[in-house]
């Protein structure tokens, strides 16, 4: 079945494809869709390490005494 959807190409060790290959075969699914899941997967999690670092620094200069209060937003 041929898609429309951009492809990557990619090498890497064997035991790591061993390793695709089992957990995508226990899983019922192709190595390519493991693999994009996978990648998924990851990207969200690299997403939350920045959006922590970028709390943190807010955190940093929350000043309580300068914002408004919960009242002040929404009324």
């Amino acid at each position: 079945m041929a898609t429309k959807n951009p492809r990557i190409n990619i090498a890497i060790d064997r035991s790591t494809y061993k390793l695709l290959k089992e957990i995508s075969k226990k899983e019922g699914v192709s190595i390519s869709s493991f693999v994009r899941e996978l990648t998924r997967e990851a990207l969200e999690l690299r997403e939350d390490v920045e959006l922590g670092k970028f709390a943190e620094e807010r955190d940093k200069s929350f000043n309580k005494r300068e914002a408004l209060s919960h009242k002040e937003i929404w009324d």
